[in-house]
């Protein structure tokens, strides 16, 4: 079973994710997609893993998310991947983006075994960025978001910390 979770910024999806994960079969893993950059995002990095269950593995990762989720579904039981917006970020800076998003989204397409929950932003929401880039990239993280979607069983929006039910 695959659940998708979206929403935006601080929207309480990986609160969610880690809810749905505590409930799913185990053992559990937490696969992290996100580098801290910054001091700020350093210090929600570490306050998310100072309130995770002990007992859940952490596995760190970059834009070799499929290969990892692959080894994973035979490890664990559970696995939550959050976030898909990070990893497509990493693969655009490594310059593998189309080719990790197909190998992701194969690995999506044959999977068997572990319960698996995706967290995703949805980005596409707010304004139009001025910059060409940044236009790029949400336009990309939609299109993962919905080819991911039509993949996964169940698909969840969290607004305000509250989750409705799309899929």
């Amino acid at each position: 079973m695959i659940t998708l979770v979206l929403g935006g910024n601080k929207s309480g999806k990986s609160d969610y994710a880690l809810e749905l994960l505590e409930q799913a079969p185990g053992p559990k893993a937490f696969v992290a997609t996100g580098k801290a950059g910054d001091q700020e995002f350093r210090r929600q990095i570490n306050t998310h893993r100072h309130e995770r269950n002990p007992l859940i593995e952490v596995l760190e990762v970059g834009w070799d998310l499929p290969q990892r989720l692959r080894q994973a579904n035979t490890d664990f039981g559970s696995v939550l991947a959050d976030s898909l917006d990070f990893w497509l970020f990493a693969c655009r800076e490594a310059g593998t983006e189309t080719e990790a998003v197909q190998q992701l989204l194969d690995t999506l397409q044959n999977w068997r075994g572990a319960e698996l929950i995706l967290v995703s932003c949805e980005a596409g929401l707010g304004p139009l960025p001025m910059s060409g880039e940044v236009r790029a990239f949400i336009r990309n993280l939609g299109e993962l978001n919905r080819r991911t979607a039509r993949i996964a069983d169940r698909v969840h929006l969290v607004a305000a910390g509250l989750p409705l039910k799309l899929k």
